[in-house]
């Protein structure tokens, strides 16, 4: 596809809570970001929905995000993503339903289909794990319908009339195909899953129909980047989400570690090469190289925006690191926001 320039920029904040630190400072940092971010000109900050995961506090994305629009005036706020599934359309039509109506025309609402957790806390959340049961589809459809007022003698007050900007998100071609027919905007998790983005966003384009929402496909993909003033020092501050995520593959979740922790590991040879395979997906370094590696990753895939997530330990790592992507990759600013 032709390169058209920098994409626009996006947050992806899952409310990291650092060894040492709460959940509740983790809010904070979260509130702070978002404040941050539009100030930046980043288009839109989504928080994402995990649950027993101590290291993660956005468990409940519409509270939090009623909490980020709050803080902000213009940049988009929305969930990358509600786990619909895990929850009745009729709920989630209320809750970002009102959402809307308290900020017109800044809420998203990103949709996926997995349980964002382990197996046990996914029946805590759904008490029924027939993969039958989780017919997204339909779910969708239904929702969509409350938005639209179409449910015979139901009306989710708030929510008719008051339907946000709806994504499909994915980490496979099922939600691209999905996005494609539907006529949606389509957001692909290139932060865990980057050997499916290229097939992901070519049936999302090959199966695209126009529809009143979306007349040509519009794509983002999500991508774990990085920054600091120097090679060296952001592979410091980034080593951290290796350790962080071999631990929960490895079913031990935690607080998000610190560069000192994850220094003073003794990995087997298998641990680090996991370690390694898992930062390598990620676009890590100074200012040039991060923008040499978001560029070359934009044209390849040929990503009308870019979401960024940067899972650091200190939050003024976290801040600064959005501050330098933002100056060498000028953020469209967010009240050009679609």
């Amino acid at each position: 596809m032709p390169f058209a320039g920098p994409a626009p920029l996006s947050v992806l904040d899952l409310a990291p809570v650092s060894t040492g630190s709460t959940p509740a400072d983790a809010l904070r940092n979260s509130l702070d970001l978002a404040q941050h971010a539009e100030r930046l000109g980043y288009r839109r900050h989504w928080v994402a929905e995990h649950h027993n995961m101590p290291g993660i506090a956005s468990s409940a994305p519409a509270v939090l995000i009623a909490h980020l629009a709050s803080v902000t005036s213009t940049i988009h706020v929305g969930s990358g993503g509600v786990m619909l599934p895990n929850h009745q359309p009729l709920v989630i039509a209320e809750q970002f339903g009102m959402l809307e109506a308290l900020h017109p025309g800044r809420i998203d609402l990103g949709i996926g289909r997995a349980p964002g957790t382990d197996q046990i806390t996914a029946y805590a959340l759904r008490r029924n794990l027939d993969p039958a049961s989780e017919d997204l589809p339909t779910q969708l459809r239904e929702l969509r319908a409350f938005f639209a007022g179409s449910i015979p003698r139901i009306r989710a007050t708030p929510g008719e009339g008051y339907e946000p900007e709806l994504w499909l998100l994915g980490s496979s071609d099922f939600s691209a195909r999905l996005a494609g027919e539907l006529g949606l905007p389509f957001s692909f998790a290139h932060h865990f899953m980057p050997q499916n983005t290229l097939a992901a966003l070519d049936v999302y384009r090959r199966s695209f129909q126009p529809s009143p929402a979306l007349e040509a496909p519009h794509a983002m993909i999500g991508v774990q980047a990085i920054c600091a003033d120097t090679d060296e020092q952001a592979r410091w501050i980034a080593t951290p989400g290796g350790l962080s995520f071999l631990r929960l593959r490895s079913g031990r979740p935690g607080t998000f570690p610190s560069p000192e922790e994850a220094a003073a590991q003794n990995h087997t040879p298998a641990e680090q090469a996991f370690i390694d395979r898992w930062l390598a997906g990620h676009v890590i370094g100074s200012p040039q190289t991060v923008r040499d590696g978001l560029l070359e990753l934009q044209a390849r895939t040929g990503a009308d925006e870019m979401m960024l997530t940067t899972m650091v330990h200190d939050h003024a790592d976290r801040i600064r690191s959005y501050e330098l992507v933002a100056g060498v990759l000028a953020a469209a600013p967010a009240s050009q926001a679609a």
